[in-house]
């Protein structure tokens, strides 16, 4: 069985984890990690110490309304990205531990396209 990190639980919600496939579990948020533990398969889990957290970010819509999911980017491992039944709550336990100036909003689909439409026109001009 798997150790986990934290002493003390503040947060504990049902999620998804997409890294490869998607695998179904729980996210614990505690004063020292953020945890993600596979229902089915006890040894498929995730822990990422606070100290290792660059920064998460969301995708939002609807002008906040609406949270999909969002990723946890780490300062070496990359990124990890969840989705939950309540990602604003989620959201809001994991900004007592992560500072706000690092959770950061994603990209629209609409802000992509046009960022691509100036980066061809700087190209070619």
């Amino acid at each position: 069985m798997v150790k986990s990190l934290n002493t003390k639980v503040d947060f504990t919600i049902k999620a998804i984890s997409y890294l490869k496939l998607s695998n179904y579990g729980n996210i614990m948020v505690g004063d020292k990690a953020f945890e993600f533990y596979n229902e089915s398969n006890i040894k498929n889990y995730i822990q990422i110490p606070w100290e290792e957290v660059d920064s998460v970010v969301a995708s939002v819509m609807f002008k906040g309304k609406w949270i999909p999911r969002f990723a946890v980017v780490t300062k070496k491992n990359g990124n990890f990205i969840f989705s939950s039944r309540d990602n604003k709550a989620l959201l809001r336990a994991i900004n007592k531990y992560v500072d706000s100036s690092k959770m950061v909003r994603s990209l629209s689909f609409f802000d992509v396209v046009k960022r691509g439409i100036k980066n061809i026109f700087k190209k070619n001009g």
